[in-house]
């Protein structure tokens, strides 16, 4: 079992849950447009092992990945599970036949896939579970309205011992208020990065509750972060511009959790690097310019 010294990034409570401040975003794993197998499998068994050797503790992942493609592959790769590993899901779509996502959230969707996830990573309970509420025209903006039906009946699950915590994907303030009035919530993945900052007021409230905030698309996403200022400030580090990126999500809030995805050992270790990079203040001001 990995100490909490050795945690990349430091570690955090989610919940009653200890895990790495940077974790592993399994997305990667299945193949073009997160559909179908991957290209080689056996170098997506490969990054998940060395970032469990690496400490990582949190690996996200959901079962409309692939489909199913990326638990099967975290169950063929981690099974059986380490104690000190956390594999966090989420719930709220599912994929056409087309590779088209289909959004899924009435409280008998939300329970048969609340089902598939635990079958296809072949597990008793899920460790955290977060119901994907957003989207918008942009894919990743909140969608104001009720959810509490929703949420409703992932807690019923949780009541039943299936899901031992509870998290929002792709919402607002008022959104999570809501949740919290039905049952504690322990993370909020939210779009945020180095350059997109528009989420920045529920950071804050989210770090003023204690609740993990964990950036999806933490390096730009399906279009990569492209920043001269990014570039040159890496260059200058002797490390890799995501590297950078990454340790300035770090250090922008204690409740920051990043879970980067790759599909590639190499690339793997250097988001893990991030962990361990310290950026001075002056480094910060100059990154800080990037989403202004």
């Amino acid at each position: 079992m990995t100490s909490a010294k050795s945690l990349p990034g430091g570690a955090y409570k989610l919940g009653d849950l200890t895990v790495s401040r940077v974790g592993f975003g399994a997305m990667q794993l299945a193949g073009p447009g997160v559909f179908g197998p991957p290209a080689n499998r056996d170098e997506a068994v490969a990054v998940l092992r060395e970032a469990v050797e690496l400490g990582v503790t949190h690996i996200d992942t959901a079962d409309f990945y692939g489909p199913y493609v990326t638990n099967e592959i975290i169950h063929e790769a981690l099974a059986p599970y380490a104690a000190d590993v956390h594999i966090v899901t989420k719930v709220g779509a599912v994929r056409d036949s087309a590779g088209g996502w289909v959004l899924q959230r009435t409280p008998a969707n939300l329970r048969d896939q609340v089902h598939s996830n635990l079958r296809n990573l072949k597990l008793d309970a899920l460790d955290v579970v977060n119901l994907r509420v957003g989207g918008g025209a942009d894919g990743h903006s909140p969608v104001p309205g009720p959810i509490a039906e929703q949420f409703g009946a992932l807690a019923e699950l949780r009541a039943q011992g299936l899901i031992r915590h509870l998290g929002l994907s792709v919402v607002d303030a008022e959104q999570l208020a809501e949740a919290q009035g039905i049952a504690p919530v322990g993370c909020v993945q939210n779009f945020y990065n180095i350059a997109g900052r528009e989420d920045e007021p529920l950071l804050e409230l989210t770090a003023r509750q204690g609740i993990a905030y964990v950036p999806f698309f933490p390096l730009g996403g399906f279009t990569p972060l492209q920043s001269g200022t990014l570039a040159s400030v890496a260059a200058r580090l002797g490390a890799a511009p995501q590297t950078v990126a990454l340790a300035w999500l770090l250090q922008r809030s204690p409740n920051m959790l990043v879970i980067p995805g790759t599909s590639s050992v190499a690339h793997l270790r250097e988001n893990v690097a991030a962990g361990s990079l310290s950026l001075d203040d002056a480094t910060l001001v100059e990154l800080d310019a990037i989403g202004s």
